[in-house]
């Protein structure tokens, strides 16, 4: 088990011991141990689908021998009145996942759809748009798989896997020099898989980390700069170093910002400022004999 399925169950195991805590009383009060039971994703918003397989991950996780169809996958444009799958379990399994599988589609739909219309923007540009650790805690695993699944491309997903010296790391390191330097020598004796980025503020700060950071940063990014300012930058780095853009770049300025020929915009509202789109699960009755 790699260590994206390992977080996944974690991640599965945790929000079922959440909800259900010392019972499903409401299951447990109505319907039979045994009953069988199938059930169906109802589509009811437009929009990019996201979450069917982590759907399917969580009914196995409670019933290893649930039977699950896809009828629309991950990626996919949808419409109201589509479905999504059929799942085929027992009751109390079906009843007591229902509001996780919702919970998670729905965001990742939500994220997925927001994710897209970025990328209809970029359209054509040489630039890649990537998500932020602007994320909700403990979901941050879903959040940027439903970034992925919208097209976009997953940055660093945590404090672990990059070093990015932002501005408070370069205020209290004393300078963009100590920081950079301090940082190269920890990775050169702890950690030499890992790349550094540095955040600068100014066409000055671009200016010193052309100056001092070659072999040493990955990526340079263009803090709240605008686009004026982002073709400036370039000009001084010279694709010595790759490039992103950030701060404030929403669906109206990042073409803007494509235009440049930056290498990359990070956009933190792709997560926390998307809007859950509308899903349902519900029950198909069927006789013994179809079940």
């Amino acid at each position: 088990m790699n260590l994206y399925e390992e977080q996944l169950q974690h991640l599965i195991a945790e929000a079922l011991l959440e909800d259900i805590g010392h019972g499903d009383h409401s299951t447990l009060s109505t319907i039979p141990f045994d009953k069988k039971g199938t059930a169906v994703l109802k589509i009811k918003q437009e929009g990019v689908l996201a979450g069917v397989t982590i759907a399917q991950k969580i009914f196995h996780f409670a019933e290893p021998e649930a039977r699950f169809e896809i009828l629309k996958q991950d990626g996919e444009r949808m419409q109201p009145g589509e479905s999504a799958f059929t799942v085929t379990a027992g009751i109390h399994t079906i009843l007591t996942c229902e509001r996780l599988v919702l919970n998670c589609m729905q965001r990742m739909s939500g994220i997925a759809t927001l994710t897209r219309c970025y990328m209809d923007k970029l359209e054509g540009y040489h630039t890649r748009l990537l998500d932020t650790r602007k994320t909700t805690p403990n979901f941050r695993l879903l959040e940027k798989e439903a970034v992925r699944i919208g097209g976009g491309t997953n940055h660093r997903f945590g404090l672990y896997d990059m070093i990015m010296l932002k501005d408070n790391h370069i205020d209290y390191a004393g300078g963009i020099e100590k920081a950079i330097e301090s940082a190269f020598h920890y990775i050169s004796a702890y950690q030499p898989d890992l790349k550094i980025e540095v955040e600068t503020r100014s066409l000055e700060d671009v200016k010193l980390v052309c100056s001092i950071g070659t072999g040493k940063v990955c990526r340079i990014m263009l803090d709240n700069f605008t686009p004026d300012q982002i073709r400036e930058a370039l000009a001084l780095i010279d694709h010595r170093f790759e490039t992103e853009a950030s701060g404030g770049i929403n669906l109206d300025t990042v073409q803007s910002y494509a235009a440049t020929g930056v290498d990359f915009v990070s956009v933190g509202g792709l997560i926390h400022q998307a809007q859950s789109l509308d899903l349902s699960l519900k029950a198909v009755i069927l006789s013994e004999a179809q079940l």
